[in-house]
């Protein structure tokens, strides 16, 4: 079967579920309330997918690693950092008064300029690599979740549970002004994108081969990391931190289309990210009665698949 024939599965399927999670359950006396609701919470999954696939596809093919996820560079731990100081200094009551959207556009703000300016600190020197990057990610990370857990046992319990709800994605609660945010951010995003993949397939025969075809590798990474951390922090700041999507939707979609085109790769991660969210929707309210969070559930799947990708790179299975 051809690339498009595939794609055209993932969308044939998307479709349906899509169908079934805004139609299941309907009838004439509830049709309006539940269509109103089931509408945004289906943008809001769309918009996490996406960005989470994209990011996730760009970030693998820059690192030429199919283990590593953008998690690895601190972001969802600086979200959690941002929303437990601002209720350690300030109490959580600054969160009802400022609002939820400048609340988002705060988070995703500190989240842009740490990138920024972590990229700029270590490309600055054009003998560093991608890996010094993934190495002060995952020190960064380290110092985010120790600060957190510290300001975490010192508050108090009501305002933990507060910074708690933050911490658990959920499409139940979204606010309709953050989804108008988040989509013009993404559309801007992908327009300015669009122009960039023709890069990735020459970039995912590594850092040599694409210098040595004329790229200009430093100046394309730092473009394509500073644009996967906008949509990291896009879908953290939107409803939480997801950690192992991104590592279970890029090994998925690579297996099942079988292509390095990142034309194709692309919107396949996407498609599988969107089926993942909208099938783990589905079934945490329609089977689990909403007794396990959505998260739960695709971190459950993705630290199963990620032990068998160790496993399997091992050489072990």
């Amino acid at each position: 079967m051809t690339v498009k024939g595939r794609l055209s599965i993932l969308s044939i399927l998307l479709l349906v579920l899509v169908i079934l999670f805004l139609l299941l359950g309907l009838n004439s006396r509830n049709w309006d309330y539940a269509v109103s609701r089931r509408i945004p919470k289906l943008i809001a999954i769309v918009l996490v997918g996406s960005s989470i696939a994209f990011s996730s596809t760009v970030f693998q093919t820059i690192t030429n690693n199919r283990i590593l996820t953008p998690s690895v560079l601190g972001l969802d731990s600086l979200y959690m950092f941002i929303q437990t100081i601002i209720v350690f200094v300030f109490g959580s009551t600054i969160l009802s008064v400022l609002g939820i959207s400048f609340n988002f556009i705060i988070s995703l703000l500190f989240m842009i300029f740490f990138s920024v300016l972590l990229f700029t600190a270590l490309f600055k020197n054009r003998d560093n690599n991608i890996f010094f990057l993934l190495l002060f990610g995952m020190i960064f990370s380290t110092l985010f979740q120790s600060l957190t857990s510290f300001m975490q046992v010192l508050i108090d319990p009501n305002e933990f549970l507060v910074i708690q709800n933050r911490s658990l994605v959920s499409f139940n609660n979204i606010n309709t002004d953050l989804l108008w945010i988040a989509i013009g951010l993404i559309l801007l995003v992908l327009i300015y994108t669009s122009r960039q993949i023709k890069y990735l397939d020459v970039l995912s025969l590594g850092r040599d081969t694409a210098i040595n075809l004329g790229v200009e590798y430093h100046k394309v990474i730092k473009r394509m990391l500073i644009i996967v951390a906008i949509l990291v922090s896009i879908s953290t700041a939107l409803v939480g931190p997801i950690t192992f999507l991104g590592l279970m939707v890029t090994n998925i979609n690579r297996e099942f289309l079988k292509t390095y085109r990142h034309k194709y790769l692309i919107p396949g991660a996407i498609l599988i990210s969107t089926i993942i969210l909208v099938g783990g929707q589905l079934v945490a309210e329609r089977i689990i009665d909403f007794k396990t969070p959505i998260n739960v559930i695709i971190n459950f799947l993705g630290g199963v698949y990620f032990i068998y990708l160790i496993l399997k790179e091992g050489n072990i299975l």
